[in-house]
């Protein structure tokens, strides 16, 4: 080997080295975006509680907000925004193709509207309306087949209503978490169960803050599964699961 050739060879190993690592680097960022599992945690009660800033109206006349629970209650856009405000949606788990890893895919919308009525110490009706055509999911790529699958153009929203009165067992204290379970009818592209919800509540500051869940059937609403090429199976259902913040009605 002529020496010129020798100090090619030599002037191509750094250059080889730094492909291989720029390789190597570039597959270890791929692994990672494919099975790094940072979807939004589920809605929490002390979180949600946390977050409830918003200034309620005194409707008492001393100058306080009203910490009484009875009464007709409305969704607050404006409130819990340092929890990330109302919001419903949706989380089932998935697993990625090749590396048979099981991640988390919620998706969510703080289009929500609604009400619901307390009496004594009954809840005597909720309503909730969700704009399903506005739900994202935490990674944009799967949002198409989504809204897909939900057959948003055709059914764009999504309804909860109370069939059962939720009896509180007393009228629950500003602060105090009430756990209970509400029963009602769930309409989800068109197609209604009745379902059976784990709600917990608390007042917070004169605001009535609501987190709750219920496991969901995709089936049973003639939601197809989604399909995506990095996908290789999605579970058969999932959890519906929401946080709400409520203002009292000056009226009431």
């Amino acid at each position: 080997m002529t020496s010129t050739e020798t100090t090619s060879t030599r002037s191509k190993k750094p250059l080889v080295a730094i492909a291989l690592a720029v390789l190597l680097l570039g597959g270890v960022a791929g692994w990672y975006f494919l099975i790094r599992d940072d979807s939004p945690a589920a809605f929490d009660i002390d979180t949600a509680a946390g977050g409830a800033t918003s200034a309620p109206e005194d409707t008492s006349g001393s100058g306080e907000p009203d910490d009484t629970v009875e009464g007709t209650w409305t969704i607050d856009p404006d409130a819990g925004a340092d929890a990330g405000g109302t919001s419903a949606g949706f989380r089932v788990n998935e697993e990625l193709a090749s590396i048979g890893s099981t991640t988390t895919a919620v998706g969510r919308t703080e289009g929500v509207e609604g009400s619901l009525a307390i009496e004594g110490a009954e809840v005597t009706a909720v309503d909730i309306t969700v704009d399903m055509a506005s739900l994202e999911t935490d990674d944009s790529r799967r949002d198409g087949r989504m809204r897909s699958a939900l057959a948003t153009d055709e059914f764009p929203t999504a309804t909860f209503g109370l069939t059962e009165p939720i009896d509180l067992g007393s009228v629950p204290a500003g602060g105090e978490t009430i756990s209970v379970p509400a029963t009602g009818d769930l309409t989800i592209k068109g197609v209604t169960n009745s379902v059976s919800m784990s709600i917990e509540a608390r007042l917070v500051d004169g605001t009535l803050v609501v987190v709750g869940s219920t496991p969901v059937v995709f089936d049973d609403y003639g939601v197809e599964k989604p399909s995506a090429a990095i996908v290789v199976s999605i579970e058969d259902q999932g959890t519906v699961e929401f946080q709400l913040f409520f203002a009292k009605d000056p009226a009431s």
